[in-house]
């Protein structure tokens, strides 16, 4: 270990892993603040620390049985012709589960039955479990690229426990603006459906690069942002002229 911290390639290697692990956890952040909104608010933090800290020890887990997830390429079924994985077939239920997830949310907020029920009706045990377990399926495949990216182990853990914590900041700032801000929260759920899609497509080999997905948010986002400006512009004109 002291070996590896006096290592200049052992620092590249932690640096691009850590990047690597960021950027695919844009989608993650998503809905780790979309999936706590249901909540008190006082509880929210404390569910997504939780889900996330499982989430830490989960990937610890996968990292430290690198045969077994190497093994998870390796074809176990066939349908329809196609050789399927784990990989694969955790993929494609995690994209089924966010299509549920992100229409039955969607639902909700169109309908209104989040106002008539309340948020108090999510179970705070059922967020941490959806936080955790769906940070297995967003994150399976950067365990896999860090397994082949990084000779040591150690590497491996650090960037994914750092990335983790960036996370764990992120999430907060990030499901209170998506709280305040009922169009963007829609925009987020519709980006949900987005990935779930991309992800049932990965485990039917046929992959969809990330970067279009990233893209088609960080244009949305912009877009969101202009007509924010324009609405406080517009209400600021109001304010003058009723005065």
């Amino acid at each position: 270990m002291p070996a590896l911290l006096t290592d200049p390639n052992s620092w590249l290697s932690l640096a691009t892993l850590l990047v690597m692990e960021i950027v695919l956890g844009i989608d993650n952040v998503l809905f780790i603040a979309i999936v706590s909104s249901r909540l008190p608010e006082h509880r929210r933090a404390a569910a997504r620390r939780i889900g996330l800290s499982v989430a830490i020890l989960l990937r610890i887990a996968m990292l430290s049985g690198i045969a077994w997830i190497l093994s998870l390429t390796q074809p176990i079924v066939t349908i329809f012709g196609a050789e399927l994985s784990w990989r694969d077939l955790v993929l494609g239920a995690g994209g089924l589960f966010l299509l549920t997830k992100g229409t039955q949310e969607i639902h909700a907020e169109v309908e209104g039955t989040h106002e008539e029920h309340g948020s108090a009706m999510a179970s705070f045990a059922g967020v941490v479990l959806q936080i955790a377990v769906l940070d297995i399926v967003f994150s399976i495949d950067s365990v896999i690229t860090a397994v082949g990216m990084a000779e040591h182990l150690e590497i491996m853990i650090a960037a994914v426990v750092l990335a983790i914590l960036v996370m764990m900041v992120a999430s907060g700032p990030v499901a209170n603006f998506i709280q305040h801000h009922p169009t963007v929260k829609m925009l987020g759920l519709s980006f949900l459906l987005l990935i779930g899609v991309a992800l049932i497509a990965d485990a039917a080999h046929f992959h969809i690069p990330r970067n279009y997905l990233y893209f088609a948010i960080a244009f949305s986002g912009l877009v969101e942002v202009l007509n924010t400006l324009a609405s406080r512009r517009r209400a600021r004109r109001r304010d003058r002229a009723r005065t």
